[in-house]
């Protein structure tokens, strides 16, 4: 469905950085210090405060992308074989792009060295990765698309899935896998795009999906970040060192792609803290507890730059949050037509099933309405023969004025207001997703983090 058509828009500005700016060799022991050192959303997050209250254990979070490099220092032990689109075979080894890589390792990167100290490390290090290695544009594999993608991910095992790629195009087939992801309680996070454009990517606005914009390490919005009215939210998106899918050399990229992934793993360490919430729940945690940098404290919200703002991961693991809906913010997601035939409304189910048509009537309509009509017959007679021996002690004959056959007689009372007819319910009212998130700010710097013990 894809294979010619399918691009990696998230991707090109993070390649290019990589070609023209940074791409270390096999580096000596003080320059991999340093990758771990040029981390800042760490540091900006309270890592190290984190991951008292989460490191992601027991969660998978699925990277649909290049492949990822399993062998890698930094990642080894946290991928799991997962598939290849490409192949058919695994989704755990060295491709011939980095992005896929570089994605799992922000997300469950564990770093190495004495004490993990040297590397990456990701916001959720005791998540495990699913790969799910996508084709590029021009390998002439076309027999997969995002769908199939998409449900291999949620069947095999996946509570969150981080798309940081743009489909040419999205299909009803598309949207129906966002559906059953929503619908087996797996969260969908994508990417807003990186044009700078007033729209975001057609994948991150399907109904069901949190869709995520980039900002820089003062919390203000990247230029190239797209924007919209169905942003969500904003994540660390701009200098981003990440792991390279050869060993020993690492990345430096900006892009709503590396925001995508510090989305996912939060996400993660949710999940991992708080397992019995929904997927739409988690969105909820994440949207209500995000910021805003100084001067913008006064956006209405959600804001097509920000969404609802950037997220603060710490603070969502440990404010008090009302659970929410089980949607929460998200948009609920489209239906699956081959749960049934034509639009349902209710009771029509009951009616199907019985052999009746839809727009018939059923047995126990007909009888209510009988019911109805034989009592309305029997209050007139009561009236009437009430009405005609009051007449025959007191008034003029039937018939005569006064008399329900001639003028005089009661006529309809204007219909007083009925219950249907009362001020609106609760909701018409705005609801919780109107509000300002709480405790906005600018990402704080906090001291050098360190790696939970391994």
């Amino acid at each position: 469905m894809y294979g010619m058509s399918f691009t990696r828009t998230l991707r090109a500005v993070g390649g290019a950085v990589v070609a023209g700016a940074l791409l270390f060799g096999t580096a000596p022991t003080a320059l991999a210090d340093q990758n771990r050192k040029d981390q800042w959303p760490l540091k900006a997050f309270d890592a190290a405060s984190i991951w008292k209250e989460s490191t992601g254990k027991g969660v998978t979070v699925a990277v649909i992308d290049d492949p990822v490099n399993g062998s890698h220092p930094d990642l080894k032990g946290n991928v799991l074989p997962g598939k290849s689109f490409i192949d058919g075979g695994r989704g755990d080894r060295k491709g011939t792009g980095d992005h896929g890589t570089g994605m799992a390792s922000l997300i469950a990167g564990h770093g190495h060295g004495a004490g993990n100290a040297d590397g990456i490390m990701g916001l959720a290090p005791d998540a495990k990765i699913l790969p799910v290695a996508s084709p590029e544009v021009g390998t002439g594999v076309d027999d997969a698309g995002l769908s199939d993608w998409i449900k291999y991910a949620v069947d095999h095992g996946a509570s969150v899935i981080n798309l940081s790629i743009d489909p040419a195009g999205i299909t009803d087939s598309d949207e129906l896998a966002v559906s059953y992801a929503m619908k087996k309680d797996v969260l969908v996070v994508a990417g807003a795009g990186n044009d700078g454009a007033s729209k975001i990517s057609d994948l991150s606005s399907v109904p069901g999906v949190l869709s995520v914009g980039a900002v820089d390490k003062t919390g203000q919005v990247w230029s190239k970040s797209n924007s919209g009215s169905q942003l969500m939210l904003t994540a660390p998106g701009v200098e981003i060192t990440s792991a390279s899918a050869t060993a020993g050399q690492y990345r430096l990229a900006d892009g709503t792609s590396d925001a995508t992934a510090y989305v996912s793993a939060a996400a993660a360490l949710l999940r991992s803290k708080y397992p019995d919430l929904s997927a739409g729940q988690i969105a909820n945690r994440l949207v209500k507890s995000a910021g805003l940098p100084p001067g913008q404290k006064g956006l209405s919200l959600p804001d097509s730059h920000y969404g609802y703002g950037f997220i603060q991961p710490l603070k969502a693991l440990t404010a008090d949050i009302p659970d929410g809906s089980k949607n929460g913010p998200l948009k609920a997601p489209k239906a699956d037509p081959s749960a049934g035939t034509g639009v349902t409304t209710a009771g029509s189910g009951d009616q199907q099933a019985s052999g009746q048509k839809e727009d018939g009537l059923g047995v126990g309509a007909i009888v209510g309405i009988a019911v109805g009509v034989l009592v309305v017959v029997a209050v007139i007679v009561v009236v009437v023969v009430v009405r005609q021996k009051k007449n025959g002690r007191n008034g003029p004959p039937p018939g005569g004025p006064g008399g329900f056959g001639g003028p005089g007689g009661p006529g309809f009372a204007p219909q007083q207001p009925g219950p249907y007819q009362q001020q609106p319910g609760p909701y018409q009212q705005p609801g919780p997703y109107q509000q300002q998130p709480g405790g906005p700010g600018a990402y704080p710097p906090a001291p050098p983090t360190q790696p939970p013990g391994r």
